[in-house]
């Protein structure tokens, strides 16, 4: 499938494969993605230096939980311990539709198992489910913004 061998014992790549596989990193914000048929192997990967167009989006996904953390110094603690993290990545969305009222707000109550937020990944919509009750305390991301592995998206005290 990746590769394919002729006589002369040489590799030949499928680059019809590694296009799709880089369009599949653009549109789905990965870093890296690697397919094996049998001993064939083929893995796409990009560094930060390759990807400087669609570097803008990440500076607003680190910036973003910093600028929280700086204006809740107090509960900064609370927050890495307190703190709902992505458990993937992928896109976050607050509403569950772009004119819709969103998940939750800041104070609102939740209980165990409501959805608070979606992560889009690979064209899938993950819903976020609060693993306690309590009461939303802060959000430390925006719809529609990229959120990484672990990242706090938000906080259920």
């Amino acid at each position: 499938m990746a590769a394919k061998t002729g006589n002369s014992g040489s590799m030949q790549v499928d680059t019809d494969l590694v296009r799709e596989l880089a369009a599949m990193l653009n549109d789905t914000g990965l870093s890296e993605i690697e397919v094996e048929d049998g001993e064939r192997k083929i893995r796409v990967s990009r560094t930060m230096t390759a990807v400087a167009a669609p570097m803008a989006a990440a500076p607003v996904a680190v910036a973003a939980p910093t600028v929280a953390a700086a204006h809740e110094t107090p509960s900064a603690p609370a927050t890495a311990a307190n703190a709902l993290k992505s458990p993937m990545v992928g896109t976050a969305y607050l509403t569950p539709e772009p004119d819709a009222a969103p998940f939750v707000s800041i104070g609102q109550q939740v209980k165990a198992g409501d959805t608070v937020l979606i992560i889009e990944a690979m064209k899938v919509m993950n819903p976020i489910i609060a693993p306690n009750a309590g009461t939303v305390t802060a959000i430390y991301v925006e719809s529609g913004q990229p959120v990484e592995f672990d990242q706090p998206l938000l906080v259920i005290a």
